[in-house]
């Protein structure tokens, strides 16, 4: 809950400032180019997020490797993260800028998940749903997990809308044992 906290705190006010300067499109595409290389080179992470680096290291370090491939105020933003503290959030706070970035642009990343992989025709139907209740472009990302049972489950920002029998079953059971047999 703290990780997602922060990521909001701090995505908010990258996304203002770049806003602001009319850099948000350049933003996503560094930042988002930045996650990819955190993922795939975790010690990247390991090294801004150590308490045993001293942060005038972790600093120059910023420096050396960004300077040259990042705007200015993008790497103050990275500096600003290592003197907070906060670098250790740093993929979390990227995903939560490209929500916003996206959510400005009218589109919404929503995940399904549901026991089997939905038919064409109900993607199309949960997606064209979605739109209308949002007035935004959908994104979705499908997952399939067996405990769901049946039906869908669908993640939309921070809401959940469990929609599978799984849970109808839990909510039935909860019923039953509230009842008093005589």
């Amino acid at each position: 809950m703290l990780a997602a906290q922060i990521a909001k705190k701090y995505a908010r006010a990258l996304f203002l400032s770049t806003r602001q300067r009319g850099l948000v499109d350049q933003a996503y595409d560094q930042f988002t180019g930045l996650k990819a290389v955190l993922r795939k080179d975790p010690a990247l992470m390991r090294f801004l997020a150590s308490p045993r680096v001293e942060e005038e290291d972790k600093l120059a370090m910023l420096r050396s490797a960004f300077d040259a491939r990042l705007e200015p105020l993008f790497v103050e933003f990275l500096g600003v993260l290592v003197k907070k503290r906060r670098a250790g959030y740093l993929i979390e706070i990227i995903e939560e800028f490209g929500r916003l970035v996206e959510f400005e642009k009218g589109i919404v990343r929503v995940t399904a998940i549901s026991a089997r992989p939905l038919a064409k025709n109900e993607e199309f139907a949960l997606v064209a749903r979605l739109a209308r209740k949002t007035g935004k472009r959908i994104e979705l990302e499908k997952r399939v997990d067996l405990d769901v049972i049946g039906g869908v489950i669908v993640i939309i920002n921070d809401q959940i809308v469990d929609g599978s029998v799984r849970h109808g079953l839990d909510l039935l059971e909860e019923q039953l044992q509230r009842l008093k047999v005589h």
